[in-house]
This record gives structure tokens, sequence and C-alpha cells, in this order.
């Protein structure tokens, strides 16, 4: 697409009364988002701009988009590099996600609300729950705490279930990533927030906070 079509796109999802507008994994097109932005802004954009990404992102990509993007909102998912490369065949994740949220962070700040209760500006950073990965988990929670705000804003999401190759006999008749071959329950989610809190967080998604 042109970037005037997909400034028609925004700029359509605006008069139909979206609260943002939300790019998801743009890391190899920012170039084209940049130029559709500028497209829009003169016809009269002004919603929130998201930048909705797994973490793995170049600190020079994001520069580029330091003044443009008004909600950074990266997952960080492993801490380890060994997990990294064991699930997600990306050793330097964790390397790669910490400087990117540092960026995030120096740009926008904490994530602040207007008025009407809707993100306006900030950084909010996704954690997935899998099975057997508390470690992980309170490593990363200390480090939001400690490296980059106490008043990090942080959901920490259940959604996780075993796919794709999760579960299946590999070459060595065994079932592979047999440590995350399950769905995470009431008890991990209650855990990971109780070692977020631990961690020194406090500012957590409501809709997902233990009864």
């Amino acid at each position: 697409m042109e970037p005037q079509e997909i400034s028609d796109l925004m700029l359509g999802l605006q008069d139909r009364g979206c609260h943002n507008i939300n790019f998801v994994t743009p890391e190899h097109v920012v170039p084209q988002v940049l130029e559709a932005i500028a497209e829009a802004i003169p016809r009269g954009l002004n919603l929130p701009i998201v930048y909705n990404t797994s973490g793995y992102d170049s600190v020079e990509s994001l520069k580029l988009l330091d003044g443009i993007v008004d909600i950074y909102m990266p997952d960080f998912k492993f801490w380890k590099r060994q997990t990294a490369k064991r699930l997600a065949k990306a050793p330097d994740y964790p390397e790669r996600t910490r400087d990117a949220i540092l960026e995030m962070h120096r740009q926008v700040g904490d994530l602040k609300f207007g008025p009407d209760g809707l993100a306006r500006r900030g950084v909010l950073v996704r954690h997935l729950v899998m099975p057997g990965q508390q470690e992980e988990s309170s490593a990363i929670f200390r480090w939001l705490a400690e490296e980059v705000s106490p008043d990090t804003w942080i959901n920490i999401m259940g959604q996780y279930r075993p796919d794709y190759e999760v579960g299946q006999i590999g070459r060595k008749g065994e079932p592979k990533y047999h440590e995350i071959n399950c769905r995470p329950q009431a008890s991990d989610l209650d855990e990971a927030f109780a070692i977020a809190r631990d961690a020194g967080l406090h500012r957590f998604d409501q809709r997902w906070l233990p009864a």
C-alpha cells in the first residue's frame, strides 16, 4: 500500500471512533509507517499512535520513531539467553528487548491516561505467563522495577496455550518442548502477580487481577 492509502485507513478508523492507531509488529516496515503518519497528520490525524511489538526491535529503528509514537506496547517473554534460544530460536532476544524497552521508556516514559481513562502516552509491558518459567518472570519484573521504573504499567497475561510443535514427538521419541506443554493454571497467575509485587511493581491491568 502507498502512504496515502494507509493514511486513508487511519483517518477512516478515526472517523469511526477508534481510540488509537495500533501498528502490530512493525519493525520491518518502520519507514513506511513514518511515511503514512506524515501523510495523515496534516489531514487531521490526532489519535495516539501505538507501536505493538514482540520487543525484538532494533534501537536504531526505534530512534526513528522518537516524537512519533505515543504508546509503546512491547512483550517481554524470556530473561535467559538459553531459554530464548530453545523456545524462540533467538538467543539475543533478552538483550535486544531490554535495550528496546529502555529506549521506548526514554522516549515516552511511564504510561499516562487522559480524563476519559484511555491511555495517551507511555510504555505498557506485556508478560506472558508460561508454565515453569517463574524464574524468568521474577528476573524480568525485578529489572523493570529497578532499571526502567517501579511505575511501569504491566499486563500479566494468562493466554498461553501449547501449539505448533509443542508436544509433538521429536526425533528422539520424546515430546518437543515438554516443559511448556500445558496451559498455565490460576495458581501460576497468582504467583506471577505476587512475584511482580515483591519486585516493586504496582501498576497492573485491572481486568486480569486475581480475584
